[in-house]
């Protein structure tokens, strides 16, 4: 869990995955139409992959990836990012997190 915390504090957006993930293109595409370029840790391509899933299974990440950090907050998949975007929460999120400095509704 202290790996996961120690990758999810790199950048103000992480967001793991994996390699073969279909959903990290659309979380991706959400994200950078904030102006912000997510940190994508493809957790299959680490010697401590396994380790990480589990870590993000007990977070309640579910499927395992995407799973997306926002200010070292653990949002969810891409369910719950959409979600916050189509509240208008993602926006104000990514301000408090110094991804985006500037938006206006």
């Amino acid at each position: 869990m202290d790996v996961l915390k120690t990758l999810a504090a790199e950048k103000p957006v992480v967001v793991f995955s994996k390699s073969n993930c279909a959903m990290i293109h659309s979380v991706k595409a959400l994200i950078i139409g904030f102006g912000t370029y997510p940190e994508v840790i493809e957790i299959d391509k680490m010697p401590n992959g396994q380790q990480l899933e589990r870590a993000l299974i007990q977070l309640g990440s579910r499927p395992s990836v995407p799973a997306v950090f926002i200010g070292q907050q653990f949002i969810g998949g891409a369910d719950e990012l959409l979600i916050l975007n189509v509240q208008n929460k993602l926006a104000p999120l990514l301000l408090r997190a110094g991804a985006i400095f500037l938006w206006s509704e």
